[in-house]
C-alpha cells in the first residue's frame, strides 16, 4: 500500500499544482514576499489537495502549514486565529492522522468518507452560529483588527476541523464560508501594505478547492 502515488491525482490536477506551485515562487521572488506567508501558503494548499485526495499524509503538510500561519497572526493582531491554530488546529490535525489511518479503504491509502444526518447538520449549524457570536465580542474588547471575520472564521473553523477528522463532506460547505471569509480578511491586510500576497493567493485556492472537492466527495459518496 503505497503513502505517496502520482496516480491519485487526475492529470488536470497534477498540472493545477503545478501551476500554484509556480505561482506561490513568482510571487515571492518578484513582489517579495514574506517567505513565512509563501512557506504557509506552499504547506497549506498541498494539506488541502491531500485531504481532498483523503490521504492521511495531508495532516504532515498541514502541521507545517499551520505552524507558519500562526506567525502571521501573531503579527497581524489575528488573535483569534492563532488562538485556534495553536491551541485546536495543530492537536487536532495529530488526532486526525491516527483517526483518518483507522478508516482506510481496503487495500488503498485512502479514507472512507461519510456524511452527516439532517439532525446532526442542524445541531452543528447552532452551535457554531451562537459561539461565532460570543467569541466575535470577545474580539472587540481585545482590539482584534478584524473581530466579525475572525471570530466568524475561528469558530466555523473548528467545526469544519472537526467535520475533517470526522471524515465528513459537510466539512467542505464549511470551508467555503471560512475560506471565503479568510480571503477578504487577508485581502484587506494586503492592500494596507502587508506583504502577504501568497497568503492572499492560498485562501482563494482554499476557496475554489473547497468547491471542487465538494463536488468530488458528493459523488463518491453517492456510488458507496
Amino acid at each position: 500500500m503505497k503513502i505517496f502515488k502520482y496516480d491519485i491525482f487526475a492529470k488536470k490536477e497534477f498540472a493545477g499544482l503545478i501551476f500554484i506551485y509556480l505561482l506561490l515562487i513568482i510571487n515571492a521572488v518578484f513582489l517579495k514576499d514574506s517567505p513565512i506567508a509563501f512557506l504557509s501558503a506552499f504547506f497549506g494548499i498541498t494539506y488541502t489537495v491531500m485531504a481532498g485526495k483523503g490521504n492521511p499524509v495531508c495532516y504532515l503538510f498541514g502541521i507545517s502549514g499551520s505552524s507558519f500561519y500562526c506567525w502571521l497572526a501573531f503579527h497581524n493582531a489575528l488573535w483569534g486565529n492563532l488562538i485556534l491554530y495553536m491551541g485546536y488546529y495543530i492537536p487536532m490535525q495529530v488526532i486526525g492522522f491516527f483517526r483518518w489511518r483507522k478508516n482506510l479503504k481496503e487495500g488503498k491509502y485512502e479514507i472512507i468518507k461519510t456524511s452527516m444526518s439532517a439532525k446532526q447538520a442542524l445541531l452543528t449549524l447552532s452551535v457554531t452560529l451562537f459561539f461565532s457570536f460570543v467569541l466575535t465580542g470577545v474580539l472587540i474588547l481585545l482590539n482584534d483588527k478584524s473581530p466579525f471575520i475572525d471570530g466568524i472564521t475561528t469558530v466555523f473553523s473548528i467545526a469544519g476541523m472537526y467535520l475533517t477528522v470526522k471524515r465528513c463532506i459537510e466539512q467542505w460547505i464549511v470551508w467555503m464560508l471560512v475560506n471565503g471569509l479568510s480571503l477578504i480578511m487577508w485581502l484587506k491586510i494586503a492592500l494596507e501594505g502587508e506583504r502577504v500576497y501568497s497568503t492572499v493567493i492560498m485562501w482563494g485556492v482554499y476557496l475554489f478547492l473547497a468547491v471542487y472537492f465538494y463536488i468530488i466527495w458528493r459523488k463518491e459518496i453517492k456510488t458507496q
